[in-house]
């Protein structure tokens, strides 16, 4: 629920599939409040957009109040359908998109994504602003981001500019094999054995093409040896995040590297990046989605 009593002088908002999260913001950028519901992208049509945001933001609104979003509320199936620029590109866009709202107070901007064409096909929507957000604390910084989740992303940095990007289903597969294939009955709770995740990213990194083959040797191990739970699990994220890094060497090999996102995720990004002696610097993704979205209110003002 929104706290009450505080009026906002603009409202960030992320909006992803699962959650939408809201920031009553001032004019210096500081936080006043905040509030966040289960109303993701995913579970709404598109005319209960307004009343969901409405539900977390109306307390904040003392008249038109500026209200910059991010994320999948910009997609297709969401909101309003903000279209991608295409990378190479500004990381932040000059274009954003108005979806019509009824309440007169409402005055709501949707930050377009990105899509690249070539060399390969790829998409993103939130992950363009969180990196504006690094950009406008880490001046003329240079480098590869790399953002940890269910689709991770490896994003190629220059001259404040997306030059170009690949994804990875990385964290997909984890929780597909964890929970629906034959692994689902050896990995298990959520304790982690650094040694076995050291083993799994080696095993991969020296020799992707046996991926399949050393998955299933995580069950072959839970039944005929004392392998426990977490060291399925710990080897399973090794096996997995072993082959992302090696099919994404092309863009941390030499790089500056910075990994953006949830602490733990990222911290088993930046370790596994570390081993192989890469400069890593990790940062969190929810300060970096404000100081993102900050920058788009300061451009969109400047732009309109």
């Amino acid at each position: 629920m929104s706290e009450t009593g505080i009026k906002a002088d603009w409202i960030a908002v992320d909006w992803g599939t699962s959650n939408l999260r809201c920031y009553a913001m001032s004019r210096s950028g500081t936080v006043l409040a905040q509030a966040s519901s289960p109303k993701g992208m995913g579970q709404l049509a598109r005319e209960d957009f307004e009343p969901a945001l409405l539900e977390l933001i109306g307390p904040w609104l003392a008249g038109p109040t500026d209200v910059i979003a991010c994320g999948m509320v910009g997609s297709r199936q969401g909101w309003v359908e903000a279209p991608y620029s295409t990378a190479p590109c500004p990381v932040l866009p000059d274009q954003v998109v108005m979806p019509p709202c009824d309440d007169p107070r409402l005055k709501v901007r949707v930050i377009s994504g990105v899509q690249q064409i070539k060399p390969n096909h790829d998409v993103m929507r939130g992950e363009e602003t969180q990196i504006a957000g690094f950009l406008s604390l880490n001046k003329d910084w240079d480098g590869v981001v790399c953002l940890p989740g269910t689709h991770t992303k490896w994003v190629h940095i220059s001259a404040n500019e997306i030059i170009s990007f690949r994804t990875f289903m990385t964290g997909e597969m984890f929780n597909l094999l964890s929970q629906n294939s034959v692994l689902k009955h050896s990995v298990g709770g959520a304790g982690w054995d650094d040694l076995a995740f050291a083993e799994g990213l080696e095993l991969a990194m020296s020799r992707p093409e046996t991926l399949a083959a050393n998955l299933f040797s995580i069950r072959a191990a839970d039944l005929l040896t004392d392998q426990t739970p977490h060291q399925a699990r710990a080897k399973l994220s090794g096996l997995l995040i072993g082959a992302e890094l090696a099919a994404s060497k092309p863009y941390w090999l030499g790089q500056n590297v910075c990994v953006l996102g949830a602490d733990g995720l990222s911290k088993i990004y930046t370790d596994a990046l570390q081993a192989q002696a890469v400069p890593v610097t990790q940062t969190d993704g929810t300060r970096m989605t404000l100081a993102g979205l900050t920058a788009a209110h300061a451009h969109v003002k400047e732009t309109v």
